[in-house]
């Protein structure tokens, strides 16, 4: 039913022609990879960056005609801009006018415009980590549900398009609602608005998506969902420094990014690099969390220091950057974590949601600081 859906698809796609009326979309090559999972249709049209808004309306029409396909409910489309494999520009690209090679580039901070924020969202905080496995979504999810018990409206998105677990661990299911146009309806758990690609397909479908797509699907979940009136989006970033942190770092004005690592020096190195690239994208890094940072025995009592200890808090004063806290690694998170109820909800009372709440504070404060600094302008990256 799938590949007859995406043949469809591609069918339909072959009626729209290219930017400039010669040839069609497909022909062209300026169509990725078409994702159909459970009637939803996801992807993007490649077209020359200077001429997105332009050419808006050949995303509209595409998005009318994949519509109409049988078996189709929704569709998600994007315009993006990226050179064709081997650094060769793509059709559209090449018939696109090029600047004169004597012109000097004016520096970053005027080419910048500033980045538009999303409507009723006052601060977007990055959770992010170098490499997986340092529990960078559980940190993600006590952390925003620290926040609330803080007293703050609080949203999170999950920006980790290949390997979402925001829906498991706030323990909900379901599809978003379609609102008016092509605005989705957030899910909710526990008081906090979610929306993540979970939500969108099966658990056990890959997301075998190139850097395209993840940018398509990151900007509409952010864009085109009703997140109604939030203090802070807290976004679930994905384990690396690619496409989506550069899609988040550029498209909207980011408050600051989490560091999360465990104490080990492999990890350090991961966060290291994920804490340098904030930087050169001129986003505030708001502090550093050391996860796992020692395990209780739940017989004993005792404390051991099973990956090191004190590593993230030595790395983030090497970098002058704050140190959030330590967060110990004990069988109440992962079970609480697996079962859908973060320890922040289903202990509020206990230690370790106590050190959630103190980072989420610390976390507040330094927004707080950030945000009474002048704007920044985005940052102008360029790939040669």
């Amino acid at each position: 039913m799938t590949d007859t859906i995406k043949s469809a698809v591609m069918e339909r796609l072959r009626q729209i022609k290219g930017p400039d009326l010669e040839g069609d979309i497909v022909s062209l090559g300026l169509v990725s990879d078409v994702f159909v999972s459970d009637g939803r249709v996801v992807f993007s049209i490649t077209v020359p960056a200077e001429r997105a808004q332009e050419l808006e309306p050949l995303r509209q029409a595409a998005e009318k005609v994949v519509k109409e396909v049988d078996g189709v409910e929704t569709v998600m489309v994007a315009l993006t801009a990226e050179r064709a494999a081997g650094g060769a520009r793509n059709a559209a690209q090449q018939s696109a006018p090029k600047p004169a090679p004597q012109q000097p580039r004016r520096p970053a901070e005027e080419q910048a415009p500033a980045k538009p924020g999303v409507p009723g969202i006052k601060h977007i905080v990055a959770v992010a980590s170098g490499k997986g496995g340092v529990g960078k979504s559980t940190t993600t999810a006590n952390l925003a549900l620290a926040m609330a018990s803080l007293g703050k409206k609080v949203g999170v998105l999950d920006a980790d398009i290949y390997g979402p677990s925001v829906p498991r661990l706030f323990n909900v299911s379901g599809r978003p609602e379609a609102l008016s146009g092509r605005m989705l309806k957030p899910m909710e758990g526990y008081g906090i608005k979610v929306m993540s690609m979970g939500f969108m397909v099966e658990e056990e479908t890959p997301m075998i998506w190139r850097g395209p797509m993840v940018i398509s699907a990151l900007t509409q979940m952010l864009r085109e969902v009703a997140w109604g009136e939030l203090d802070v989006l807290v976004v679930d970033m994905p384990p690396g420094t690619g496409d989506a942190q550069l899609t988040m770092a550029q498209q909207v004005p980011l408050a600051g990014a989490v560091i999360v690592s465990t104490p080990q020096d492999l990890a350090l190195i991961d966060a290291r690099k994920g804490l340098n690239m904030f930087k050169r994208v001129d986003v505030p890094v708001l502090g550093i969390v050391e996860n796992m940072s020692y395990f209780l025995c739940p017989d004993c009592g005792g404390r051991h220091d099973i990956f090191g200890h004190g590593g993230a808090r030595a790395e983030a004063d090497r970098l002058k950057v704050p140190f959030l806290g330590e967060v110990p690694l004990t069988m109440k998170i992962r079970e609480t974590s697996d079962a859908g109820t973060p320890v922040v909800v289903s202990d509020p009372e206990g230690s370790v949601a106590g050190i959630y709440k103190d980072i989420a504070a610390k976390v507040l404060d330094s927004i707080d600081r950030e945000s009474a600094e002048p704007t920044r302008a985005a940052p102008s990256i360029v790939f040669d």
